[in-house]
């Protein structure tokens, strides 16, 4: 796990070296809107239905404008996603805390509005349940888009959908499904 954090680390720091003249570093913290998609399942015969779960998310960003309308955005962040399983007689949640390392493709369409799409990798750090599951998978690939507006130079919100492309469980046939709204500031 030292190894895996080591090396995102080490990624993102890279990205840092490259356009220093253009670069901005921030941080961020927001709250999640998480649910695991394809997800009713049954255990012992009974049949539990998949409610979404809030979360949070926090790290550390870095802007490169290459051009005046476009920019990459590397981010290293700690987020919780999961989900919560109902019947009618008990719930069951499950929380999974993520190391996750999106690289975003920002395009400026003004000097207020940006729009985000890029891809996500995620490594699973922790996951809380009130059931022994213990068959996520510790890698996760997803796809994010969204909506970046600056506030004023230096503080920011950002609203973004993140779809999993890989599924998280080796049992089940689910995926992350996350909505995540943030604020920050760069330095």
């Amino acid at each position: 796990m030292k190894k895996t954090i080591l090396i995102a680390a080490l990624i993102f720091l890279g990205t840092l070296n490259s356009q220093a003249q253009l670069l901005h570093l921030g941080a961020k913290a927001g709250i999640n809107y998480a649910n695991l998609t394809g997800t009713d399942i049954t255990v012992n015969s009974e049949n539990y239905k998949s409610d979404a779960i809030t979360g949070y998310h926090i790290g550390l960003l870095a802007e490169v404008k290459l051009t005046e309308k476009f920019g990459i955005q590397p981010e290293l962040l700690y987020s919780t996603q999961g989900a919560s399983y109902k019947n009618a007689i008990k719930e069951i949640k499950n929380e999974l805390g993520y190391l996750s390392i999106p690289v975003m493709a920002k395009i400026y369409l003004n000097n207020t509005f940006s729009l985000e799409l890029g891809p996500q990798a995620s490594f699973l750090l922790s996951e809380k349940d009130n059931v022994d599951l213990e068959d996520s998978k510790t890698f996760d690939f997803a796809v994010a888009g969204g909506l970046g507006v600056k506030i004023t130079k230096g503080i920011f919100v950002q609203a973004r959908y993140g779809l999993g492309l890989t599924e998280v469980s080796t049992n089940a046939k689910a995926k992350n499904s996350v909505v995540q709204v943030s604020a920050g500031f760069m330095f």
